[in-house]
């Protein structure tokens, strides 16, 4: 029997808001950069970080996972974000998934360890230019100072009441990831729009 399967293209959360999100971009005068980073690979890992399978993967992925709290490591195209003791949310690019997840897999070897694709769970908002830290601070509660949440950090918190995982970027001027529920991500780019409306 031939298949008969429909191969649908992928869509993105936000793939109807991209042009507003360009035109905020644009207004802004350079002040604020909004934009969707749609399809990253996310897989959630949870292990036990003292054992031995921790140190296997970290080698596997060329990348030791994070084990301070709200803290982030970067290797090449992969970030790992710390979510929890034994717990982490590991970034790459899109289309990566089954291969990151052999790749933990195998490294773990028959050390507990549990690996799930989120990919499609998530969209990712990139935040960024000189203003990036006063937009989100319209939402967010955190302290998003560069002393208290500088590079090389992360946080599940709320913005715009939203739950999201806000990650500040490495380099200059690369300013915020913003990981939201892909059920969300359509309020929270128009809570943003808005809140940007001063920059405009």
């Amino acid at each position: 029997m031939a298949d008969t399967a429909l191969t649908v293209p992928l869509r993105s959360p936000l793939s109807q808001a991209a042009d507003r999100l360009a035109a905020a971009t644009r207004s802004s005068g350079g002040a604020i950069r909004l934009a969707e980073l749609p399809f990253l690979t996310q897989l959630n890992v949870r292990l036990d970080a003292k054992g031995a399978a921790a140190a296997a993967v970290g080698l596997a992925l060329d990348l030791q996972l994070p084990l301070q709290p709200n803290t982030v490591v970067r290797a090449g195209e992969l970030t790992a974000l710390w979510l929890g003791p034994d717990e982490w949310l590991l970034v790459g690019p899109p289309g990566s998934e089954r291969e990151l997840e052999s790749r933990i897999r195998e490294a773990a070897g028959d050390e507990p360890v549990s690996v799930t694709d989120v990919s499609a769970q998530r969209t990712t908002l990139l935040v960024a230019g000189p203003r990036a830290h006063d937009l989100l601070a319209h939402g967010c509660s955190l302290d998003l100072h560069p002393r208290v949440f500088g590079s090389g950090r992360c946080a599940q918190t709320t913005l715009g009441r939203t739950q999201v995982v806000l990650v500040a970027r490495d380099e200059p001027g690369a300013g915020f990831w913003v990981l939201v529920r892909s059920t969300f991500a359509g309020y929270l780019a128009d809570w943003l729009l808005d809140a940007a409306t001063e920059y405009l």
